[in-house]
């Protein structure tokens, strides 16, 4: 008889695997991988280029038919820096909270999906049950593009999805899109006591940074807004800088990335634009009257589109009924929903865990979360093994 896992248990073996983003996620896949297959529940593997890393796609019950995806992603963030209590990959439980890192951002949510396997299986589903499991979401939404070009081959592809990322269990049909860039300042090295023949890359940079900050503001004194959102208006942001070697010396280089969030009544583009402009018009003349050689480069780094799925779309009241609740909300986060609705599969959010605790050292769950995530998913459950999608 294949061995069964409670949630709790699937949860500490989920979490024992440390696939921190810079990491190989394999070891966690093949695990997955080799318990499907103890239940005759094959899998279908997409890889990176480099076969570091993979999807893991599964499909229980017919295959003929769309059926309901339960979507989420491996890997975590780094743990470095950050002060925990306890080793973040080993899960401890205490005062009805699970801490380890993913037990929010998002393993629980796939270990309570994977606990339900046998259940599943129990007796004939109407309806498939797909679980997808992606590679590289912390660092752009990478993984699951690979994921997405397989299925769109596939005969049949998924009709509905669930992404479990934490919402407190709430159901949730739009968030935020997101772009981001990369920005390098090339200015001109000389002796901090003669900086009038240098350009100060670092100056420059800090004068780009600050036109950005003034255009966060912007959309935060006037909109546009929307107030199931929080915060209810575009946001810009600015997060890694770095430059200069010496501080008598006058820095030849200086980078940093910056991102916007935005809801859909802005244009990402426009907002580029816009910094873009500035810097051409007003800060690079003032630098190439030094040396021709200076100026500014812009890399676009990720996009990931916003999620917007129409609060009567059965999906969304499929979410609603598992969920036992009416309430449709929009969170300003990004996942990787708005990819699976670009390409044609109707998504909705709607997992354990409360966006406030992931990325945090001493990361937890509530146990209260995982019970009622299991209630949820069990709901679903039912209505895939009542109800033909066909």
């Amino acid at each position: 008889m294949p061995a069964r896992y409670d949630s709790i248990a699937m949860i500490r073996r989920l979490v024992g695997f440390d696939t921190t983003s810079r990491e190989s996620n394999l070891a966690l896949i093949h695990w997955v991988r080799d318990y499907l297959a103890e239940w005759s529940v094959p899998s279908t593997l997409v890889h990176d280029p480099d076969g570091r890393k993979a999807n893991l796609f599964a499909t229980i019950g017919p295959k003929d038919r769309g059926g309901i995806m339960l979507s989420g992603h491996t890997d975590v963030v780094p743990v470095d820096g950050q002060s925990w209590d306890s080793d973040p990959f080993d899960l401890v439980e205490k005062d009805g909270r699970l801490f380890g890192r993913g037990t929010t951002d998002m393993k629980s949510f796939l270990a309570v999906a994977l606990a339900l396997v046998p259940e599943m299986l129990a007796r004939p589903l109407a309806t498939p049950i797909h679980l997808a499991l992606s590679y590289d979401e912390e660092v752009g939404c990478l993984g699951v593009r690979r994921l997405i070009d397989k299925l769109a081959e596939e005969p049949q592809r998924p009709r509905l999805c669930i992404v479990g990322e934490p919402s407190g269990m709430a159901v949730v049909a739009a968030h935020k899109g997101k772009r981001s860039w990369r920005c390098h300042v090339r200015g001109l090295e000389c002796h901090s006591s003669v900086p009038q023949i240098g350009v100060n890359a670092v100056e420059y940079a800090a004068e780009i940074v600050a036109r950005l900050n003034r255009i966060g503001r912007r959309y935060r004194d006037v909109g546009p807004f929307d107030p199931a959102f929080d915060p209810p208006y575009a946001t810009v942001h600015v997060g890694t800088i770095k430059g200069g070697t010496a501080l008598n010396i006058v820095p030849k280089d200086c980078r940093f990335e910056f991102e916007i969030r935005h809801p859909a009544e802005v244009d990402p583009l426009a907002f580029f634009a816009e910094i873009e402009r500035q810097v051409r018009d007003e800060i690079e003349p003032d630098m190439t009257k030094i040396s021709t050689e200076t100026g500014v480069d812009f890399e676009f780094m990720s996009e990931l589109p916003g999620l917007t799925t129409a609060e009567d779309h059965p999906v969304v009241q499929l979410a609603k009924a598992a969920s036992g609740s009416n309430a449709v909300g929009k969170v300003s986060f990004g996942t990787e929903a708005g990819l699976f609705q670009r390409a044609g599969i109707p998504t909705v959010v709607c997992g354990p865990g409360a966006i406030e605790q992931a990325h945090k050292p001493n990361e937890f769950i509530a146990t209260s979360q995982v019970e009622a995530c299991e209630a949820f998913l069990r709901r679903v459950v039912d209505r895939a093994r009542t109800e033909s999608d066909r």
